[in-house]
């Protein structure tokens, strides 16, 4: 029965003699491992088309919904991560194959008459490979691949003459934005496909027009394409599919990181690393010296050089002719592979491994993108999800993002920490309140914090020694830090100090830490009615430990009124402990310290105030990241 159908289908298509025709070739030399190079480019390229179409499905082109719609199919859609990985890693891999089967090619003279004609397809084929890479790049529209592209049209305004019309026709206008999103889109989805799609099949046609160009000296005797060089071509396949699906799931998919933000600078700006040769090579400071003599500027290096290279390319088969222009042909793609891997080498070694300002930028740049990303997924997935104004509202929203990095702006360079990515002209002016290598741990009103001002309030502050003059402050300033490093609560620390870290006062510590902590109402801070709460209470009004008692309470001099009650223990006092670190007291003293914690001309206070730097929304948002009122996700 089988076969009476399959008679019929090829009595009505002739599929028999189509399949003869594509199996049964001739293979000069009999099968071998590097005529693979082809099939395995065709194999990724259908990969490509068929997990592009899923894709495509679950994609939404535009500046409000492109990020949102990848999110949606990298995290939610049902294995759209294992798609969306598939894609990518075959993507680098038709790179590296295209560029092994242009070596082979050349190598094996096959571009030599009367296959001139495939040769050049090839070249072509290249550039649509290239091009599907670029344009693939910008789709997610996130920081990486927003500023990463956006280098790209420049460079392609720097072209001579018609520069500026490319680039505008590319950015689909004078501005980089929504146009340029569906543009690339149109190209990586449809325009380049279809022709890619089409010079393939030219290039298959001739390719069978003329044959196999057998590698000299042949080994085997002439063989047949069915079967040993399909089962070659079949396990190569697989070792390309096996090396696509092994990235894909150790990386869990492609990278995505955070929505693109054209007010928020990115010095992580770079091409994928198949560009990465060419970005190194605009670098060098001759090529930008040549480009000012020639007047050519950028496109000195980045079009005209570029162009050179490839119109030896394209004259190879001209070239190679003779036996000493094959060898230049040869020695040329040698040289230029080199040059390229080098420069590859040397970027990547420059952006990862060197320690110098630029490469510390690029790496904190390149970390701080994947912690923003992985912040704007966990605040996608929050109850609210992502709101109707786009995904990248939900960073400038969000306290933990912006208050980190209002604080950087604001205050790190006066409350220093520790890290290498931060150079500063003057040494720190005042305590450390925060960990610059974790924004999630802040060390202001913490217990730690808490309990270091009270029993050791001069090292605690000790920053302040260097607000003088001599580190170029006002004497005003630096009389006041002196006053504040000298004073009251100094000698207080330094006489009570002791007395608390006694065994047997280790209690009370930590109860009055207790009692001063759960004035700035944290989250996790204890009741008010819980008892080293209350003993806390007691001993800020009275003084009196289990064993011996402080020269003067705390009530003699700050002011408190405690969360609940209806009456003040103390008022009229500075600096003001009512509320200590919750966010309506820092948002006081953040905007006019002077006024709210140190009273008036009356108090001593080192620190300017911002509520004519900050705005309302500014203030709100560094003072709940400082008290840690952001959302986090309960995994």
């Amino acid at each position: 029965m089988i076969r009476s159908l399959l008679e019929w289908l090829d009595h009505r298509t002739g599929y028999k003699a189509l399949v003869h025709e594509a199996l049964f070739e001739k293979v000069p030399g009999g099968a071998r491992w590097r005529y693979v190079w082809g099939s395995t480019l065709v194999f990724t390229f259908v990969l490509q088309i068929i997990t592009g179409i899923m894709l495509w499905m679950g994609y939404s082109p535009s500046t409000k919904t492109a990020w949102e719609s990848v999110y949606y199919i990298q995290h939610e859609m049902t294995l759209g991560w294992l798609v969306r990985g598939i894609h990518h890693f075959a993507a680098q891999a038709m790179v590296i194959l295209t560029v092994v089967h242009l070596v082979q090619v050349v190598i094996d003279s096959a571009y030599k008459a009367p296959r001139e004609l495939n040769f050049w397809l090839g070249l072509i084929l290249m550039q649509l490979v290239m091009g599907l890479g670029l344009t693939g790049y910008l789709l997610p529209w996130d920081q990486k691949g927003y500023y990463a592209t956006q280098v790209a049209t420049e460079i392609m305004g720097s072209t001579p003459l018609v520069g500026p019309e490319i680039q505008k026709l590319a950015q689909g206008g004078t501005e980089y934005g929504h146009h340029t999103l569906t543009r690339f889109f149109a190209m990586h989805a449809g325009v380049l496909p279809g022709l890619m799609v089409a010079f393939i099949v030219l290039h298959l046609y001739v390719f069978r027009r003329h044959g196999l160009t057998a590698a000299e000296p042949k080994r085997k005797p002439d063989g047949m394409f069915w079967p040993d060089q399909v089962l070659m071509d079949s396990v190569a396949c697989l070792a390309v599919l096996a090396a696509v699906m092994g990235l894909t799931l150790y990386y869990h998919g492609a990278e995505l990181t955070a929505p693109a933000n054209p007010a928020e600078a990115y010095n992580a700006a770079r091409p994928e690393w198949y560009y990465l040769f060419l970005f190194r090579f605009l670098k060098f400071e001759w090529v930008s010296q040549l480009g000012e003599v020639t007047h050519l500027g950028e496109a000195f290096g980045a079009i005209v050089i570029p162009g050179v290279l490839m119109a030896v390319l394209v004259a190879m088969p001209i070239i190679g002719r003779k036996r000493a222009g094959h060898l230049f042909n040869v020695g040329f793609l040698t040289l230029v592979m080199l040059g390229a891997a080098s420069l590859t080498g040397v970027a990547l070694y420059e952006d990862w491994y060197q320690d110098d300002a630029d490469s510390r930028d690029f790496r904190a740049a390149v970390h701080q993108a994947h912690v923003d990303g992985a912040r704007t997924v966990e605040l996608a997935q929050s109850p609210t999800g992502i709101p109707a104004d786009g995904a990248s509202s939900l960073l400038r929203n969000d306290p933990l993002t912006q208050g980190a990095n209002l604080f950087k702006t604001y205050c790190l360079d006066c409350h220093q920490a520790p890290s290498q990515e931060f150079t500063f002209q003057h040494p720190a002016q005042g305590p450390l309140l925060t960990d610059a290598s974790n924004r999630q741990k802040i060390q202001f009103g913490s217990r730690e914090w808490i309990q270091s001002v009270l029993t050791d309030f001069e090292g605690h502050f000790s920053s302040l020694k260097n607000i003088t003059e001599a580190n170029g402050m006002t004497a005003a300033r630096s009389k006041t830090a002196a006053a504040i490093l000298g004073g009251s609560m100094k000698e207080w620390s330094a006489t009570n100090g002791p007395l608390l870290k006694e065994p047997v006062n280790a209690g009370d510590l930590n109860a009055l830490v207790e009692f001063l902590y759960a004035q700035g109402d944290r989250t996790d801070a204890l009741p008010d009615n819980d008892e080293k709460v209350r003993r806390g209470r007691e001993l800020f009004a009275t003084g009196k430990l289990t064993q011996g008692a402080f020269d003067s309470a705390c009530v003699d001099c700050h002011a408190m009124h405690v969360q609940g009650e209806a009456d003040p223990l103390s008022t009229d006092l500075f600096p003001i402990l009512t509320g200590y670190g919750s966010q309506s007291w820092l948002r006081q003293f953040i905007a006019d310290p002077q006024a709210h914690y140190a009273g008036g001309d009356s108090g001593n206070n080192a620190m300017p105030g911002f509520k004519d730097q900050l705005s309302e929304k500014e203030l709100d948002l560094l003072v709940k990241w400082m008290t840690g009122e952001y959302y986090r996700s309960s995994k």
